[in-house]
């Protein structure tokens, strides 16, 4: 799913704390994220960079000196929006000439010279593992020179960086556990922007998070492209001091009871069970996971390169119940993908009914230059069969989610309080274990965000549940 941080949308005291008073800066940047959850991470490092180097953040991007914004190669749709939000930065630049605009991430190194010659839209392109050199890039464009880095690394995790945390309300935060990813499957460009894996230090990740909680975080998110490739062996040490993910996970769980601990995104072919084994053991380590399958047909699977079969996944779907049987379950899916018939379609939609998916991320096709798949197969799906397909899956998505969300109706959780509700000052909102978003009246109680509460379902739609506290 494409999503979008503007720092307009966020909530003042949280933003405000990160902050301070902004006009004691001389120099100010503004940052937008696009895309998947390590981009927000991404950008939490590059502001804790900008910070460091005299630069406060402002929420009003006509008044920066620095405009950045973190992309995602992943969709054309993303790509397309993040060039219209550049045009319309440049628009803005007219009027404060000394304006620098960057464009970091994952659309750096493919676009870079479209971006800077061609359209001159931007005076900084950083890729994800060139951010500790934003400070000279930026003094090189202030001299008229633009400021290019988009070189990858194999050792870079930014494991000695505290991320400044720009979100909207000081409980909840992700942290970044890996870098990069191994996985060519062929529809991705992740491989080619991101770079090859590598797990951050077991104890950086350890001091992060114990250091977020006693600063008042409640649930943390372990962050990597596949988090359950996780395997770090310190400098000298043996296979003996090997932490695997598995192990990780735990640590992280000991910390504090009250310390709700979540991770994406696992691999199917990947996740262990150990891993199951431990969620099981640690009642603060949600009993959610983001299990991407792609496809529901075996063809089509050997054709992205997914390493699994669809027998394989509806298994690995059933032993993640028998260990974890209130486990909730999300997925992606990608209909259109090359040469996809009527009959692979129907596969998927089946594998959905089969796995009864409480959520899912549905995307129709779009081929990125330069993965495996432009190179090798012809985009031969037209595009009315894939918009077609994709209203199925999402119908399809609606009756399995809305047959979870209703069976929780009668059912009491632990919710941690996240923020007020959309619709309403009157209520709160958050999620269960299970990830599901629940709804409720503040009524006269004395809770505060970042309170855990009880809460009885009493309706549901196919996306949240509406209750009361008990």
């Amino acid at each position: 799913m494409l999503q979008k941080v503007v720092e307009e949308d966020r909530q003042g005291e949280a933003y405000q704390a990160f902050v301070g008073d902004v006009n004691k800066y001389s120099k100010k940047f503004y940052i937008e994220s696009y895309g998947c959850a390590m981009n927000f991470s991404d950008s939490e490092v590059v502001a804790s960079i900008l910070h460091e180097e005299g630069f406060g953040a402002t929420k009003n991007f006509e008044e920066a000196s620095l405009i950045l914004i973190n992309t995602c190669s992943i969709r054309d749709k993303a790509e397309q929006t993040v060039r219209n939000r550049l045009h319309i930065f440049k628009k803005a630049k007219k009027s404060n000439p000394g304006m620098l605009i960057g464009v970091l991430g994952c659309m750096a190194e493919r676009l870079k010279a479209k971006l800077l010659e061609e359209e001159k839209l931007v005076d900084l392109v950083i890729g994800p593992d060139a951010y500790r050199t934003l400070p000279g890039l930026i003094e090189e464009a202030e001299g008229g020179q633009k400021g290019v880095n988009v070189l990858l690394s194999r050792d870079e995790t930014y494991a000695d960086i505290a991320p400044m945390r720009l979100d909207s309300n000081g409980v909840t935060a992700f942290v970044s556990i890996m870098r990069g990813c191994n996985n060519m499957c062929t529809f991705c460009v992740v491989p080619f922007t991101r770079g090859r894996e590598r797990s951050r230090d077991a104890e950086s990740i350890i001091n992060e998070c114990r250091d977020l909680f006693e600063r008042g975080y409640k649930e943390l998110t372990l962050l990597g492209q596949n988090v359950d490739s996780y395997h770090f062996t310190p400098a000298g040490g043996s296979m003996a001091d090997a932490v695997t993910f598995a192990q990780l996970l735990e640590r992280v769980a000991v910390i504090s009871p009250d310390l709700r601990v979540r991770f994406s995104t696992s691999h199917p072919k990947d996740i262990t069970d150990d891993v199951l084994f431990t969620m099981a053991r640690h009642d603060n380590i949600c009993n959610n996971i983001h299990l991407p399958v792609q496809s529901g047909n075996t063809r089509m699977l050997s054709l992205m390169n997914r390493t699994y079969t669809r027998e394989w996944y509806l298994n690995k779907v059933k032993r993640i119940r028998e260990i974890i049987p209130d486990c909730g379950l999300s997925t992606d899916v990608i209909v259109g993908f090359c040469t996809e018939t009527e009959e692979d379609h129907q596969d998927t939609l089946s594998l959905m009914h089969q796995c009864g998916f409480d959520m899912a991320y549905m995307y129709i096709y779009s081929e990125r230059p330069g993965t495996l798949a432009a190179r090798r197969y012809q985009d031969d799906v037209p595009d009315d069969v894939k918009k077609r397909r994709l209203e199925e899956v999402i119908a399809v998505k609606i009756i399995t989610s809305g047959e979870s969300y209703r069976n929780d109706v009668g059912k009491t959780f632990k919710v941690l309080i996240e923020a007020n509700s959309k619709k309403s000052t009157d209520d709160w909102s958050g999620r269960n274990s299970q990830n599901k978003m629940l709804v409720f009246p503040k009524g006269n109680h004395n809770f505060k965000i970042g309170d855990y509460v009880q809460v009885k379902v009493n309706s549901a739609t196919s996306a949240t549940l509406m209750g009361e506290i008990v």
